[in-house]
């Protein structure tokens, strides 16, 4: 089993570094082939690559502490368990695309009265999306620790809360670590669909070159090779996290082992 696992983890990492190299190839040749359009599309483009990063990683961290939230009190307690339950199924059951438009169309006007702009208001309709899936990674995170040990903690005179942040919350982050990294690719990818309310991220900048000069094919060929740039990168850093947290655990097992070790001896 840990050889099949070594196997594909070596696999991924393969297939992550040729893909790279070959986006970063393509987006070198591309404007040898083509100077005149490509450079155009570059200087086009910049601005709308921060405004995506901007709107990803603000949307990431909103979710995150919706999550953490919404997942602790699911946990914590039978009704508040129930009420989110409706909100993470609701949330989960309507595209993100709908949520986005009916927030910015519906609820816009209140939105922009207190001050939230184009790209507010997309994050905040991510954040609402993105913070039930976060909130079922939490809740599950705080499940996997054993009953056992929350027993234990209570035997030795802990309260509720002493329970969840010295034993159970420790625990739960390097479980819950992985799969947030997954969110945020998976979050960075559906942050091309603000261009929808006119947010001027890469996939906006690509569309309005695109109907300026009719060139298609090179601006969304650009855009999606920088989508795929990114997104290889990210998924190389949460690969590398996830690593280090296992090699982190195994660490920590080897030494708990020799520990007990000394003391028989």
């Amino acid at each position: 089993m840990e050889i099949g696992g070594s196997e594909h983890l070596s696999n991924d990492v393969f297939a992550r570094r040729v893909a790279f190299i070959g986006t970063v190839g393509l987006l070198i040749l591309l404007p040898i082939l083509n100077p005149e359009t490509y450079l155009e599309i570059y200087a086009f483009v910049p601005d709308g690559i921060l405004v995506t990063f901007r709107v990803a990683v603000g949307s990431i961290f909103i979710s995150i502490v919706i999550g953490m939230i919404t997942g602790v009190l699911r946990a914590w307690n039978k009704v508040l368990n129930r009420i989110i339950s409706v909100y993470v199924e609701v949330v989960r059951g309507i595209p993100l695309l709908v949520q986005l438009i009916y927030i910015y169309f519906v609820l816009g006007k209140p939105l922009r009265i207190i001050g939230l702009g184009r790209e507010g208001i997309a994050m905040l309709a991510i954040s609402i999306c993105y913070g039930a899936y976060m909130a079922e990674i939490v809740r599950a995170g705080l499940l996997s620790v054993s009953k056992g040990q929350i027993e234990a903690a209570v035997s030795l005179g802990m309260s509720k809360i002493q329970v969840y942040m010295n034993v159970i919350v420790p625990q739960a982050i390097k479980v819950i670590t992985p799969p947030f990294g997954n969110e945020f690719i998976a979050l960075l990818k559906d942050s091309s669909l603000v261009s929808i309310i006119a947010v001027t991220d890469l996939m906006r900048r690509a569309r309005e070159y695109a109907s300026v000069s009719f060139n298609y094919f090179e601006a969304f060929s650009v855009a999606a090779l920088l989508y795929l740039l990114m997104t290889l990168f990210f998924s190389s850093l949460v690969a590398w996290v996830e690593k280090y947290t296992s090699l982190e655990a195994k660490r920590k097992r080897h030494a708990k082992m020799m520990d007990s070790q000394k003391k028989k001896r």
